[in-house]
């Protein structure tokens, strides 16, 4: 039985956690001594937390009985939902975004930490709107249910079924044996990644208030940025392989940081989707620059940047830009449209299907040509030396055929809004993905802002869909699900 009063508290936690975040952006509407934006951002912080403090207020007298897994996957879904709802508001409220749908797509862009925008004139919006817009994405990072998991138990809550239902990646991988301690600890590593950047690029001649939304933004896998040229507009070497090396971080499993942190260094190259991780980019930086070396006028080292740049914010899923990837060849356009398939390690914040989950299918796939030789042997795929479950391989390979399912479908819709072939393809592919830039009309140096209404609400479930990994949205959806 589903535990209403219990989902509506942590629901009403979690807006009140959204209300909070929304009026830590007070201090830089101050500076910009714009009353209206100042007073848009109070309007929706303090409706946020009223609505809130209701949903928490219904429950006080909920039943002590834990969260089970259908409590989980309506938190989750109803979280996202909720949080993008009313996320929208000091866009709305502040007219920096007037029309509704283009407020809630810019939202869910942000929480899902995918990058797309519809916004035309990014440096001319007030610089509160931007911190909240660089914040959301900074929330979605990790998850704002993971951070409402530390603080759970402190309520009476338990919170694995949320972790089971939020972490990105196969399963979860529990750093220490209480999810709370988890949960604080991925935070942890997550706020310390996101301040040393900070620092470091404003070492390079940011400004702290551009220092922080990109550190926000890139340890999101996020993308957005508080200019309109995006990390382009930044024409510094320094300042670029900074981005990149906490791109890279970012898209890295985060047990893997946590390691690290520890001086583990044996285990993180013991991790196969480590090494993955690792080659894979390597081969795609030689090939692009290569090819950014031949067809252009660059010299050596900005091929080598600019390939190193892309590669990085499209596997990862982050989606700043450097330089317009679709100008360079027709064959690294069709490239950078597979590396949106690709996604970087699970357990991390990026978006897309994930590198596990394509070397689980090469390998079972390889496997199947033995099998068929041997019918009565047994071969078990196996990952770092262990066998993995036939419940997850055969999870994986329906993850991978709903997705493909997905975009197809999504793909046909918007093209039958009168999206050409690329434009549909692109935008439903990055949407999916988390990743920020599309093809055609909205490529790298393109947005989101002349779609028509109605596809910008389809991308933006789309977004959502990807972001809780397509199970979570879509088990909703099944009749299984609400049978008692």
């Amino acid at each position: 039985m589903i535990n209403f009063k219990k989902i509506s508290r942590v629901l009403g936690i979690l807006l009140i956690i959204n209300g909070l975040f929304m009026l830590l952006c007070l201090p830089f509407s101050f500076i910009d001594e714009r009353p209206d934006d100042e007073i848009a951002l109070i309007i929706s912080g303090g409706i946020t937390l009223v609505v809130g403090l209701g949903g928490w207020r219904f429950s006080l007298k909920a039943t002590h009985r834990d969260l089970k897994k259908r409590d989980g996957y309506l938190i989750v879904v109803g979280g996202w939902l909720l949080m993008s709802f009313f996320g929208s508001l000091p866009y709305l409220l502040s007219g920096a975004i007037p029309n509704y749908a283009d407020a809630f797509f810019e939202t869910v862009s942000g929480f899902t930490t995918t990058g797309a925008t519809v916004l035309t004139n990014i440096e001319g919006v007030d610089r509160g709107i931007l911190f909240w817009r660089s914040l959301t994405q900074w929330i979605g990072g990790m998850g704002i249910i993971v951070l409402a998991i530390a603080i759970l138990p402190f309520l009476g809550i338990g919170g694995m079924q949320l972790f089971v239902a939020e972490a990105p990646g196969i399963s979860p991988d529990k750093l220490q044996p209480r999810i709370k301690e988890t949960a604080k600890r991925l935070w942890f590593i997550y706020l310390g990644l996101t301040i040393l950047e900070c620092v470091l690029l404003m070492l390079g001649g940011m400004s702290f208030y551009d220092a922080i939304n990109h550190s926000l933004t890139t340890m999101a896998t996020g993308g957005f940025s508080t200019k309109n040229a995006s990390a382009a507009h930044f024409d510094s070497p320094y300042i670029q392989y900074v981005l990149i090396i906490f791109m890279f971080l970012a898209g890295t499993n985060f047990t893997i940081n946590y390691f690290f942190v520890k001086g583990k260094f044996k285990k993180i190259w013991l991790n196969e989707e480590f090494r993955t991780y690792v080659f894979l980019t390597g081969i795609f930086v030689l090939i692009v620059s290569t090819t950014v070396y031949f067809v252009t006028d660059s010299g050596a080292e900005r091929s080598f940047r600019d390939a190193l740049f892309q590669v990085v914010s499209v596997i990862t899923t982050t989606g700043f830009v450097s330089a317009d990837f679709t100008s360079w060849a027709p064959f690294i356009t069709i490239l950078f449209f597979i590396f949106m398939f690709m996604g970087a390690s699970a357990g991390s914040t990026a978006g897309g299907v994930k590198i596990v989950r394509h070397v689980i299918l090469m390998k079972n796939s390889f496997l199947e040509l033995k099998r068929q030789l041997h019918p009565s042997a047994v071969i078990p795929v196996r990952l770092n030396n262990k066998a993995v479950s036939q419940d997850i391989t055969f999870n994986v390979l329906a993850f991978i055929f709903i997705y493909i399912i997905v975009f197809c479908i999504g793909s046909l819709i918007l093209a039958s809004m009168g999206l050409d072939f690329l434009t549909a393809i692109g935008a439903v592919a990055t949407s999916l993905g988390n990743i920020g830039p599309g093809l055609g009309t909205v490529g790298p140096v393109d947005n989101f802002a002349h779609l028509p209404g109605a596809a910008k609400w389809v991308l933006s479930f789309l977004m959502l869909m990807g972001r809780l990994e397509l199970f979570t949205f879509l088990i909703l959806l099944s009749p299984y699900f609400w049978q008692k």
